[in-house]
């Protein structure tokens, strides 16, 4: 999904320059004390991404800061655009090769560092530069924005704290590489055309990615894969053409228009804002008839298909729309 607040162009405003000079000066010393003991050593690849809690945040986080930027990944198990995002940071943070760390946060288990950030949805992604934090996006998004992104955060850490990065061992073994290798799973009859798509999703090309999940569903119309990745497809490539300012307005002023109140709920759930996209649709339905509510409702259907059976947002909006309908 499209992120929100993907420019690091207002890093300046996120924090007083005193505490960023502060920080820079901390940084610094910790980098002359890493050169007094004879300089970095490098750290196998399998490092580069972690878990963090909030007993380690400290040391996890905030002190590696001062020799690389760290990204934090908030996610939960019941989430289903992490699924998607997480691995996708996952693979980037290892082509990065040490010019950032992923840690990764399961919001469930650590609801006071989720509060401490200000976090209102998931999946939200933070960085954290010589002990300053950066929003950096909420909701999942195309590769290549989250490259962008991730290429700004890696200019503003070496420009204004002098962070290079650290140096990665790739033949280092992991901790589990003694461990025996499981049998590669054979590949699927719809691989290809999945993977095709997912390429096309990340290059912005939403209406080739449409036809590509199209044509494993008339094949096999069950298969989830295909149904979440044409659902997130479709809903990039309405956004795309609106102005979200204007979608705002024109949903604000008239509260029974249906393609506006449609096109709102859209820019709600790219924001992250899953909850207000649900309500906002489940409140047109209760106030149209005919054809009019049977549209809202498979749309909201289809943003079902987005966010996933399993979230309870989902579980929650679908009881709000049977009390409505019935």
């Amino acid at each position: 999904m499209q992120p929100r607040n993907m420019s690091m162009s207002g890093v300046v405003d996120l924090a007083a320059v005193k505490a960023a000079g502060e920080a820079k000066v901390k940084a610094e010393q910790a980098r002359a004390e890493t050169a007094r003991q004879g300089g970095p050593a490098a750290v196998p690849a399998s490092s580069l991404v972690f878990d963090v809690d909030e007993a380690g945040f400290e040391s996890d986080v905030l002190q590696r800061s001062a020799e690389v930027p760290v990204v934090i990944d908030f996610w939960a198990e019941w989430c289903e655009p992490c699924k998607q995002l997480g691995p996708l940071l996952e693979r980037l943070a290892q082509q990065y090769n040490g010019r950032f760390v992923l840690a990764k946060v399961d919001v469930d288990a650590n609801q006071m560092l989720m509060q401490q950030f200000g976090i209102q949805g998931i999946p939200a992604v933070f960085a954290v530069v010589a002990g300053q934090a950066l929003p950096l996006f909420q909701g999942a998004a195309p590769e290549a924005q989250i490259r962008e992104t991730l290429d700004q955060l890696i200019q503003v850490g070496e420009e204004r704290f002098g962070l290079t990065g650290i140096v990665v061992d790739q033949d280092a073994a992991a901790p589990d590489a003694t461990a025996q290798e499981p049998a590669p799973v054979p590949a699927g009859p719809y691989d290809a055309l999945l993977e095709a798509a997912a390429q096309a999703l990340d290059a912005n090309d939403f209406a080739g990615a449409v036809q590509a999940y199209r044509n494993v569903l008339s094949d096999e119309p069950a298969n989830s894969e295909a149904k979440l990745g044409l659902a997130q497809a479709e809903l990039l490539a309405r956004v795309q053409q609106t102005d979200p300012q204007q979608v705002r307005k024109d949903a604000a002023e008239n509260p029974a228009d249906v393609p506006a109140q449609l096109a709102a709920a859209d820019l709600d759930l790219v924001g992250g804002h899953v909850e207000d996209a649900f309500g906002r649709l489940v409140e047109t339905v209760r106030r149209t008839f005919g054809d009019d509510r049977d549209r809202v409702r498979v749309r909201l259907l289809e943003l079902f298909e987005v966010i996933g059976p399993d979230d309870p947002r989902v579980g929650a909006a679908r009881t709000a729309l049977a009390r409505v309908l019935f």
